[in-house]
C-alpha cells in the first residue's frame, strides 16, 4: 500500500520510539533489579521486574506499529496477541510477588539499606517516559492512529509507577520511615494489576482504557 512521505516519516518515528522503549526497559530492569537486591529495596526490585514485563509489552507494541504501518486496518496478529497475554500474565504474577513480600516486610519491619538508587532511576525514568508520551502522541495525532494514541496514553501508567518509586524512595531517604518502601511496593502491585487487566483487554481487541484516564 502506498503511503505519502509524510506518513512514512511518522510511522518511522513510531517504530524507533517502540525500539527505544524496549531497549530502555531492558536496561532499566537490569539496573533496578541489581540495586533493588543490593539495597534491599522491594519497591526498586519490583520496579525492575515491571520493566522486564514492559519490555515484552514493548515487543507487542513494535509488532502493532509494523502491522498498522504495512497493513492499515488489519486485525491483531497471533504474535501480537501472545505478547499481550504474556504481559498480562506477568503483571498478575508480579502482583502476587510484590503483595506477599510487602506484607512480609511490614510484618517483620524490614527496611532498605538505602533508596538513593531508586531516586536516581525514578527521576531518569520520569523524564524519558514524558518524552516518549509526547512524541508518541505527536505521531498518533499526525497519523490519525487511535492505536498509537492508545499506546501513548497507556505509557502514562509507566510514568505513574516511576513517580511512585520516586515518592517512596524520597520519603525513606529524607525521613527514614521504615514502612515507606513496603507501601511503595503495594502501590506498584496495584498499578501492575491495572496493567495486567489492560493487557488482556487489548489482547481481546479492546483499546487501552488506561488507569487514571
Amino acid at each position: 500500500m502506498y503511503l505519502a512521505p509524510h506518513a512514512n516519516r511518522w510511522y518511522r518515528l513510531a517504530f524507533w520510539l517502540a525500539v527505544l522503549t524496549i531497549a530502555y526497559n531492558l536496561l532499566e530492569g537490569l539496573v533496578s533489579v541489581w540495586f533493588g537486591l543490593a539495597d534491599e529495596s522491594l519497591t526498586l526490585f519490583g520496579f525492575g521486574l515491571d520493566s522486564f514485563i514492559e519490555m515484552i509489552s514493548g515487543i507487542g507494541i513494535l509488532a502493532m506499529v509494523l502491522r498498522i504501518w504495512r497493513y492499515p486496518g488489519a486485525p491483531k496478529g497471533r504474535f501480537e496477541k501472545t505478547a499481550l497475554q504474556i504481559t498480562g500474565t506477568g503483571f498478575y504474577g508480579l502482583v502476587g510477588i510484590l503483595s506477599t513480600m510487602a506484607l512480609y516486610n511490614l510484618a517483620t519491619q524490614h527496611k532498605p539499606e538505602t533508596t538513593l538508587a531508586g531516586v536516581i532511576i525514578a527521576a531518569i525514568s520520569i523524564s524519558l517516559m514524558w518524552a516518549l508520551i509526547h512524541y508518541k502522541t505527536q505521531a498518533g495525532v499526525a497519523l490519525g492512529s487511535e492505536a498509537i494514541l492508545a499506546d501513548a496514553k497507556c505509557a502514562r501508567v509507566c510514568m505513574y509507577m516511576s513517580g511512585l518509586l520516586l515518592a517512596s524512595s524520597l520519603i525513606y531517604a529524607v525521613s527514614g520511615i521504615w514502612f515507606a518502601d513496603s507501601l511503595g511496593a503495594l502501590g506498584l502491585a496495584y498499578l501492575s494489576f491495572t496493567e495486567g487487566r489492560e493487557a488482556f483487554a487489548k489482547a481481546n481487541g479492546a483499546e487501552c482504557g488506561c488507569h487514571g484516564e
